[in-house]
């Protein structure tokens, strides 16, 4: 009897422990790098530490996709790109933006063939140029760059090539002279081609992902909202002190090879790409200045309206309205 008594009780305990398990959505998570302080934070114990168990991440291709896989979660928070989260907004979702993700475009470069002409920026004059799709972040960041510089976007023939990989086949084919690439693609095939620009080169500070919720789970859950944050901000505190060993701790979770992850890892950190969740009103405004060159905003940006910073520790807050 006591031994029944006893099993039962472990089942009980365990069942418990399963109910209390959390799934959260990351973009792109096991492909790019954004999840990177999730990895840490599961791994070593800081989601726990923080008072919440994160157990699982759901990954999606991005966009609209990380936004519906929050929507449909029973934990609806999710890491997912800025023009994402304002798209979906705009459309009526009842989301807000409760922490900042990244805060750079470090791991987009453009590159081109080993023994391609192509050696600078001003090269791709009159050439075509490949971006993934229409109004994305690659055409984007690509009219940015060449404006920043000194060449003239209309002076370079943008294609979109439907994505990184039909992007860099059309480049090899030759049918564009150069193509983005992102971390940690970039790292693994860098002996493959060559580099004519890294966007981090050219742009500032420009917000990239963020972290979202419902407005509904928000509300509701204000504490575990917090602790979601509060736990990812150890990772990337804890990813900062030792990339070695957030290297090592990503491979768990992505198919990656050590030394890439371990290269990968240390180009992201050294550019300091991973937010602690504050807000930084000249990233969010330069992220808002690209979807208005792409035609994917209107007008000013009132950030008041869909960021709350509330859910950040103290030290963190102020961002949202500071000039």
């Amino acid at each position: 009897m006591i031994r029944l008594l006893l099993l039962a009780f472990l089942i009980s305990c365990t069942v418990a422990a399963s109910a209390r398990a959390e799934q959260i959505s990351v973009t792109q998570w096991g492909v790019g790098l954004y999840g990177a302080p999730y990895a840490v934070a599961m791994d070593q114990g800081h989601f726990k530490a923080a008072g919440i168990h994160v157990t699982g991440i759901l990954s999606s291709y991005g966009g609209g996709s990380t936004v519906r896989n929050m929507l449909a979660a029973e934990t609806p928070y999710a890491e997912v790109a800025l023009s994402a989260a304002i798209a979906a907004a705009a459309q009526g979702v009842p989301l807000v933006i409760v922490n900042a993700g990244t805060r750079n475009v470090a791991e987009f470069v453009w590159v081109t063939m080993p023994n391609s002409p192509i050696r600078e920026m001003k090269d791709l004059i009159g050439k075509k140029v490949g971006f993934t799709a229409p109004k994305s972040a690659t055409e984007m960041l690509l009219i940015m760059s060449l404006e920043a510089g000194g060449v003239k976007p209309e002076s370079v023939n943008r294609v979109a090539t439907g994505g990184y990989g039909p992007g860099l086949t059309a480049m090899e084919q030759g049918g564009v002279v150069a193509a983005p690439i992102i971390e940690p693609a970039w790292t693994k095939d860098r002996d493959k081609y060559r580099p004519v620009f890294f966007v981090k080169d050219l742009l500032p500070i420009m917000a990239s992902t963020v972290g979202v919720t419902t407005r509904e789970f928000a509300a509701k859950e204000p504490a575990k909202l917090r602790s979601i944050i509060e736990g990812r901000r150890r990772g990337v505190d804890a990813l900062y002190r030792d990339p070695g060993a957030a290297a090592k701790i990503l491979t768990n979770h992505y198919a990656i090879d050590p030394k890439v992850a371990e290269a990968s890892i240390a180009n992201m950190a050294a550019a300091r790409t991973w937010s602690d969740g504050r807000f930084e009103r000249a990233a969010l405004d330069r992220m808002a200045e690209g979807l208005r060159i792409i035609g994917e905003l209107k007008g000013a940006m009132d950030w008041s309206t869909l960021l709350d910073e509330q859910f950040l520790p103290p030290e963190l807050r102020g961002g949202v309205n500071s000039p």
